[in-house]
Formats: C-alpha cells, structure tokens, sequence
C-alpha cells in the first residue's frame, strides 16, 4: 500500500464500533494515523464540531486530499481501500 505524504488523522472513542471499523481499515492497510480520543458525551465535542460540522464519530481527515468523512464507517473504509490499499 502506498504511504500519505501527511498523516490521516481520526476523531473517535473506544467503545465506538463503527470507530473500531476504520481503525481496523487504517491497521489492515498499514497507515500511520493521528488518533484523536473524544469524549463519549457529544455535548462535549467541540473538536469534532470545528472539523466537521457534526458531532458524531468517527471522523476521517486526509489532509493529502482534502477529505472528511464523517460519521460514516462504511464510507471512510471504502475510500482508504480505494486510495491507499
């Protein structure tokens, strides 16, 4: 798989199992990635409202394309695959 010149970075929780999803994408790939932790009570998700407009999790960000993806697991692995796998 080919390398991001930048690193892709990823807003989650642990607990979260579409977050778990990409994570497994990002790991079965071999992608370095910055792991963002948020907070399990949306209330507090500031971060994730600044990225991506919504507070929900997970949320992509390849800063090599300009890409978010946010709350959508399904989405976010198909495009690692495409792009990256």
């Amino acid at each position: 798989p080919k390398q991001p010149k930048k690193m892709i970075e990823l807003y989650q929780f642990e607990q979260c199992p579409y977050c778990k999803n990409v994570r497994l994408a990002l790991t079965e790939l071999g992608l370095s990635y910055i792991n963002h932790n948020v907070p399990f009570d949306q209330d507090k998700r500031d971060a994730v409202e600044k990225i991506s407009a919504q507070r929900a999790v997970p949320v992509l960000v390849d800063p090599n394309t300009d890409t978010i993806i946010a709350d959508d697991d399904d989405k976010a692995v198909a495009y690692l695959k495409k792009q990256y796998g």
